[in-house]
């Protein structure tokens, strides 16, 4: 088989899986998405818990990643249709928010695990520092860090017209280029929320292997159990998703000098499906919570069916009856 046979082959499996598993991704996630909200704002137990809230601005966060990045990838990989190059404010603005919804999502399952590795330390003093009051803090105070670490994105995406006289849409700054592959994407969304999230997701694992053997309330004990266990399979599914992205990534910027267009064709065949299983992060969080938590799948099934289908029903209004007098 020729090279060129094999590159057009790889291009078109590369278009079927933008097209056909980056819809279901995006179609399953926006569901799974919603569905965490709902679950999370209906119940008083995960509303004053700081783990629960840092999972609920999560959920937020991956529907945004979603419909930001996911949407338009599958547009510009499977059918040649770049929204940025048709739209100046797409162009501007879907880089920034891609990189705040992916660093937001990121942090707060970081802040997750860290806040369970407190709640289920045997220290007092450390499992003060898992309130909900500090959760509200920390959120704020990242969503501002974030919102402010995308301002170099507005200002330095730009349509930009090739010899071709084709339109692209690229980073006009090439001191922040390198910034954005070598640092925000290979570190700040690769190797630093992996390391912290491994190791506290790993440590309030062997805390909560031994909770049974201290005095703790029984509700306390099981909610630790049940969010300890969504996070720690949420950490290990993370892992394998984010790992091979961030190696592709790193090859491609290492080989940008390489100009074999075979190697290259390869190269963004990978990327592509790394891609794809990256963006499975962001849409598998309630089904794994669904998977490895049956207190999770009762307080599913009592909010769908006890509190919203129960509210949809029409209420039956009592008629009074009159009774005649003879």
């Amino acid at each position: 088989m020729s090279s060129s046979s094999t590159t057009s082959t790889l291009t078109l499996i590369g278009q079927d899986i933008a097209i056909y598993i980056g819809i279901t991704i995006l179609i399953i996630g926006l569901l799974g998405g919603l569905l965490n909200i709902i679950v999370f704002l209906s119940l008083k137990t995960f509303r004053e818990s700081s783990c629960a809230f840092y999972l609920l601005i999560m959920s937020f966060a991956d529907i945004g990643q979603l419909l930001s990045s996911l949407l338009s990838r599958i547009m510009i990989s499977g059918y040649g249709t770049d929204w940025q190059t048709q739209s100046y404010f797409f162009c501007k603005f879907r880089p920034a928010f891609w990189q705040f919804c992916t660093s937001m999502s990121y942090t707060c399952l970081c802040l997750a695990t860290i806040d369970q590795y407190f709640s289920t330390c045997t220290r007092l003093r450390w499992q003060q520092w898992s309130n909900i009051k500090i959760a509200y803090c920390l959120i704020i105070i990242f969503t501002i860090i974030w919102s402010a670490h995308i301002i170099p994105y507005i200002v330095f995406s730009n349509q930009m017209v090739l010899g071709t006289g084709k339109i692209i849409c690229n980073l006009s700054s090439i001191r922040f280029t390198e910034y954005r592959n070598y640092f925000a994407i290979l570190c700040l969304s690769g190797f630093i929320p992996d390391i912290i999230t491994a190791t506290f997701g790993i440590m309030s694992y062997q805390n909560i292997q031994q909770i049974a053997h201290r005095t703790v309330p029984l509700i306390r004990r099981e909610l630790d159990k049940q969010l300890t266990k969504m996070v720690f399979i949420q950490v290990i599914i993370n892992l394998f998703t984010n790992t091979p992205y961030i190696i592709i990534n790193a090859i491609l910027y290492a080989a940008t000098n390489v100009k074999d267009p075979y190697f290259i064709d390869i190269i963004q065949f990978l990327y592509t499906v790394t891609l794809i299983l990256f963006y499975t992060y962001f849409c598998i969080s309630f089904y794994v919570y669904m998977c490895v938590s049956e207190r999770y799948r009762r307080q599913f099934m009592h909010v769908l069916f006890q509190i919203h289908l129960n509210q949809c029903k029409p209420q039956r209004i009592p008629v009074n009856e009159v009774i005649p007098i003879d």
